[in-house]
């Protein structure tokens, strides 16, 4: 059964500013409320975090845990983002995963911030979204206009705990539609995860 995914912010989300307009996003602590079915492995698969981690984030001896009982989220290393690059961010989620469920969001969100990471892509978060190949841009929503439209709360929520390190899709640096894409590359692509209608992936070289 996948755990019902269940947010508390114990803080205000809030934004820290730092010098040059940088931030970091997200000063509340993320938790799960467990709930009869929850496993331990299904919660760490829905907010991208391995069960070692959850477990030593939570002082656990065992797998073992009980409904009612609230655990920490260790979610991965964070990068400083502008708050312009988070307003970019829910707007290529809003685009992209429109109809998706909310950690089908974030793992849009994911995608970029793994990019971000990596050697082979733009070193900015406007870089990664702005990213044109061969005269094709990298993202669907940049190249049709629909990176324009106002994102709603949610993806700015999926780009904020994006931001924080939270990845479902297990280090992807892709995604594709199975039912609409047409490029015959990305689907020779090492599969990491597949939520909703995207299924994601990374790439089977260093330089890409």
């Amino acid at each position: 059964m996948k755990p019902r995914i269940a947010l508390f912010v114990l803080v205000f989300i809030a934004v820290l500013w730092w010098p040059g307009s940088t931030a970091w996003v997200a000063a509340g602590e993320l938790s799960h409320t467990v709930v009869p079915g929850d496993t331990l492995w299904g919660i760490s698969c829905a907010y991208g975090v391995t069960v070692e981690r959850l477990m030593e984030a939570n002082d656990l001896d065992s797998p073992l845990i009980f409904p009612g009982q609230v655990l920490k989220i260790a979610s991965g290393s964070q990068l400083p983002v502008s708050e312009e690059d988070l307003r970019l961010m829910a707007r290529v989620i809003n685009a992209e995963a429109r109809g998706e469920s909310f950690m089908g969001k974030v793992a849009v969100g994911a995608v970029i911030m793994n990019r971000l990471r990596h050697p082979a892509f733009p070193k900015t978060v406007r870089g990664v979204i702005f990213q044109c190949t061969n005269g094709i841009y990298e993202f669907t929503p940049v190249a049709d206009g629909s990176i324009n439209l106002e994102p709603d709360e949610e993806a700015y929520r999926a780009a904020e705990l994006a931001v924080r390190g939270v990845d479902p899709t297990n280090g992807a640096l892709f995604f594709y539609n199975p039912q609409t894409a047409q490029d015959r590359w990305i689907r020779t692509l090492p599969v990491t995860a597949a939520i909703g209608n995207h299924v994601f992936a990374t790439s089977v070289i260093t330089n890409v």
